[in-house]
């Protein structure tokens, strides 16, 4: 089985999701709803698993890249 859009329905996206997140429902502490929120896109069919994982790296900065900060000291 794929993973592409194109390869799955919608139930499978959904089984494929929840079996990548284990705890779907977030029922155990809330720590899930995020992913499972995140991954709703490709649920649906509107983007694929790779654009929402890229989506979700590109929001991260690596250390003296973000403005304001001029690192530690220590290299």
């Amino acid at each position: 089985m794929g993973y592409l859009i194109s390869e799955t329905t919608k139930a499978e996206r959904e089984a494929i999701v929840a079996e990548s997140l284990g705890n779907i429902e977030a029922t155990c502490d809330g720590c899930m709803s995020g992913l499972a929120e995140m991954y709703q896109d490709y649920i649906d069919g509107k983007k694929e698993l790779r654009e929402i994982n890229m989506e979700f790296n590109a929001r991260y900065v690596h250390g003296e890249d973000m403005p304001g900060r001029s690192g530690c000291g220590y290299k």
